[in-house]
């Protein structure tokens, strides 16, 4: 059974106006929800960045749905230890119903404090010994750890949830994906890639649950949708390893000037199209995941909520049993 969440753009929306959205999110049939960790946009265009984590703790008061960070880089501009107070707090706020979403991150959020952006390969060890840390203080034990990497003397977290936090791992290329294999609670990507999906179950994922999303734009033409969705998220179609090394908003936009509006959407489902959604979600599907979340681009929420709830979720039940 596959479940359908929100994804709660942090890059494009404050955050009083995102615990609005997961309002409206859980009121037109969403089941979970998204939320993503960065310290910059993507594009001075989205112009937002809040702090995730307090935007979460107004979400545990706000919602009863799930909520997963999408993605959390827990090992270079925040330390691991850190990162688990903070989840474990909000594991605790949310009742249990949190899940730590982690990647290795991208030097636009990560270099800010002017550490060396390290390489692929370094990236995953620091990030497989940032989840020992994590899980190892998760437990409420004190922690002493001098590692590869990070050094941690005599901490301990006293405000804990009662089970583990999950966390899922982000991954796109084979070596993360094995990673997270080996290591996630669960696996998270936004490409309808059944080879992704695969390999990480081959590689010891299992039967864990996997998490997707992707943007759209419902606007009353698909011209016009295509034109918000240029305006704001273009930078979704830079390509290779640019996403991960690029330093600032500003080259991004350098970047995406290649970008054409009709490169936007081929790959995001714009206008009043139901069909078109409906389609895209059963690729998700089809590649073998279990848990699709939908992001709207753009200020129209109400419109796009009214319009899911109405026209496209009724199509997505065959696929949901």
């Amino acid at each position: 059974m596959v479940s359908m969440g929100y994804f709660l753009s942090s890059e494009e929306f404050g955050p009083r106006e995102l615990v609005r959205q997961a309002k409206l999110a859980e009121e037109a049939g969403f089941q979970r929800l998204w939320i993503s960790d960065h310290y910059h946009p993507w594009n001075s265009e989205q112009g937002q960045s809040p702090f995730v984590w307090s935007v979460i703790g107004a979400l545990s008061e706000a919602t009863r749905l799930p909520v997963t960070t999408a993605v959390t880089c827990p090992t270079v501009r925040i330390h691991p230890a850190v990162i688990a107070h903070a989840s474990a707090t909000a594991a605790v706020q949310l009742e249990g119903r949190f899940v730590l979403g982690v990647g290795s991150g991208e030097a636009l959020n990560e270099h800010i404090l002017g550490d060396r952006w390290p390489a692929a390969s370094v990236r995953l060890s620091m990030l497989e010994e940032a989840i020992g840390i994590i899980r190892a203080m998760h437990t409420g034990k004190e922690l002493t750890h001098h590692g590869k990497h990070y050094t941690v003397e005599n901490a301990r977290i006293y405000t804990c949830p009662d089970e583990p936090v999950p966390i899922y791992v982000s991954g796109f290329g084979p070596k993360s994906i094995s990673l997270a294999a080996r290591l996630g609670d669960g696996f998270i990507s936004v490409k309808p890639d059944a080879d992704s999906v695969r390999r990480f179950r081959e590689s010891g994922g299992g039967d864990k649950p996997a998490q997707c999303g992707f943007k759209v734009c419902y606007a009353p033409t698909v011209d016009k949708g295509m034109e918000t969705a240029h305006r704001l998220w273009r930078n979704e179609q830079v390509p290779g390893e640019l996403a991960q090394v690029l330093p600032s908003p500003r080259h991004f936009e350098q970047a995406s000037t290649l970008v054409t509006p009709e490169m936007v959407g081929e790959t995001v489902p714009c206008g009043p199209d139901p069909e078109r959604y409906v389609e895209t979600v059963r690729t998700f599907v089809d590649a073998g995941y279990d848990e699709v979340h939908v992001q709207q681009i753009g200020p129209d929420q109400e419109a796009f909520f009214e319009f899911w709830a109405n026209q496209v979720a009724p199509h997505l039940e065959p696929a949901r049993v």
